[in-house]
């Protein structure tokens, strides 16, 4: 399996971009993200609070879940989160409990991402790498919006 031989920041926050291409296709707020661990993807998601009708059901969230599932524990200190946009405090709080290793993102969210508030809503050894894929994933963000202002 590609997955497998490929360790890229790049490749992985393509695969997200991959979830939030199929939330875009379902009207969600294009938003995916992807868990990483021992550079295997072990979760993909995107948002479906539209689909849940569920203001927690974030693509971090569902990702988060999905994980803890499949290694059989609640922390993902040896995983790296990808998220095509930067978390919300909710979705970073949420990191912090799950003790992510390493969270890793394309776009900045100037509004309502975690950033606005403090890093500290993630846990202290969380390493945070940023802008990764940053023109596709804001410009996936911006064609949404601008798709729903119409």
């Amino acid at each position: 399996m590609m997955e497998d031989n490929i360790f890229s920041h790049d490749y992985f926050m393509r695969q997200a971009i991959k979830e939030a291409q199929t939330a875009f296709a379902k009207d969600e707020v294009p938003v995916g993200a992807v868990i990483v661990f021992n550079n295997k993807i072990i979760a993909r998601a995107h948002n479906l609070v539209e689909t849940l009708n569920d203001p927690t059901a974030h693509a971090e969230m569902q990702a988060i879940t999905s994980a803890t599932n499949a290694i059989g524990g609640k922390y993902l200190n040896d995983c790296i989160l990808y998220v095509t946009v930067e978390p919300c405090p909710m979705c970073a709080a949420a990191c912090f409990w799950a003790q992510i290793g390493t969270l890793v993102y394309g776009a900045s969210d100037e509004k309502r991402g975690f950033t606005t508030i403090s890093e500290k809503l993630l846990h202290p050894q969380t390493q945070i790498i940023k802008g990764i894929l940053e023109n596709e994933t804001s410009t996936l963000m911006t064609e949404f919006f601008k798709r729903k202002r119409k």
